[in-house]
C-alpha cells in the first residue's frame, strides 16, 4: 500500500507523526512545508515541499493544485491521509477523483465545528475522523476516535 501523508508543518505534522505505527511499514510519500523541523525529521523520507503560505494566497493555491496533480499521478497512492491545513484540500479532492481513498483526521482542538479545510474536502472524503462526540453529532457521517491523551485525563 502506498500512503500519501499531507499536512502543514507544526501541529498537523506532529499529529501525522503520532500515526507512525500505522504508516511506518508502508510505502509512503510526505507533502508538507519546508521548515527546519520538517527538514530535520524527514531526512530518511520521500518528501515533496508544498508552497506556503496557503491562506488567502491564490498563486500558492494554484502551485499546490499543480503539485497535487503531478504527484498523485506519479505516485498513485492507495490512500491519502491528512490531519488538516489548506494545503491538503487539493490533494484530497484530486486524490478522490483519481481513485485514491481519502482520510481526514480533524484536530482534537475542533470540538463543535469542522475546520475550513475539512469542510472544503468533506464531499471528497472516504473517511472523516473526529475526536469529540459533539462534532460527530453535528456531522453524522464522521467516525469518532477518542485520542489516548483525552482518555488519560
Amino acid at each position: 500500500m502506498t500512503i500519501l501523508l499531507v499536512c502543514s508543518s507544526g501541529g498537523h505534522f506532529k499529529a501525522l507523526q503520532q500515526l507512525r505505527p500505522f504508516w511506518e511499514n508502508q510505502e509512503r510519500v510526505w507533502v508538507t512545508f519546508r521548515t527546519k523541523t520538517t527538514e530535520a525529521e524527514l531526512t530518511e523520507e520521500q518528501v515533496y515541499w508544498a508552497y506556503s503560505p496557503t491562506n488567502r494566497n491564490l498563486p500558492n493555491l494554484c502551485k499546490n493544485l499543480l503539485l497535487s496533480w503531478q504527484l498523485i499521478r506519479k505516485t498513485r497512492p492507495d490512500v491519502i491521509i491528512s490531519t488538516g491545513a489548506g494545503v491538503a484540500v487539493p490533494f484530497l479532492i484530486l486524490g478522490k477523483l483519481l481513485g485514491s481513498k481519502t482520510v481526514f483526521i480533524e484536530s482534537v482542538t475542533r470540538v463543535n465545528t469542522l475546520s475550513l479545510s475539512a469542510r472544503l474536502a468533506l464531499p471528497f472524503l472516504s473517511v472523516l475522523y473526529v475526536q469529540w462526540p459533539q462534532l460527530q453529532a453535528r456531522y453524522p457521517q464522521a467516525e469518532l476516535v477518542i485520542p489516548q491523551e483525552v482518555l488519560s485525563y
